[in-house]
């Protein structure tokens, strides 16, 4: 599996710079929803310190923890992508700093500056890549250990 992809450290200096221009610093109380999916997604977070659940809701009184982000992690990539709506939920697992960046302001960025929109979408893209590794991998291992079980 690969590791782990950092947007902030895997752009170059003068690119992190140029995007910390439009950032602010932000916090979440542990157990606060940060959005919920199908929401408008027009933001996007990078942690600075704490941890977010990224969950799934399953039924009208479940919902399912799906990845957990730390320090470093980018939180939100759906306002990269039409039709700029969250995909899952995100809550603050225990108190959570972070910078938060504007989509439309990001996006705004990245028109203007190319190789600085290139290096997001590809960073982004990196970053997707690997949770759906991560994710597939999961899932293997569900599947073995309850192959392993035998049938119900």
């Amino acid at each position: 599996m690969t590791k782990a992809i950092k947007l902030l450290t895997a752009l170059p200096q003068a690119q992190r710079e140029r995007l910390m221009e439009v950032a602010k610093e932000v916090s979440f109380a542990e157990d606060t929803r940060i959005f919920e999916a199908g929401g408008t997604a027009d933001r996007f977070w990078v942690i600075r310190s704490g941890a977010v659940h990224l969950d799934q809701q399953v039924t009208s009184r479940q919902r399912v923890t799906v990845a957990s982000l730390g320090a470093g992690d980018l939180l939100g990539w759906s306002w990269l992508f039409p039709p700029y709506r969250w995909d899952f939920g995100a809550v603050a697992f225990s108190n959570v700093r972070a910078y938060e960046f504007d989509g439309p302001s990001v996006l705004a960025l990245c028109v203007e500056d190319p190789l600085l929109g290139l290096s997001v979408v590809r960073t982004v893209a990196e970053i997707l890549a690997n949770r759906l590794e991560t994710t597939r991998g999961k899932l293997m291992d569900q599947y073995t250990m309850r192959r392993a079980r035998g049938p119900l």
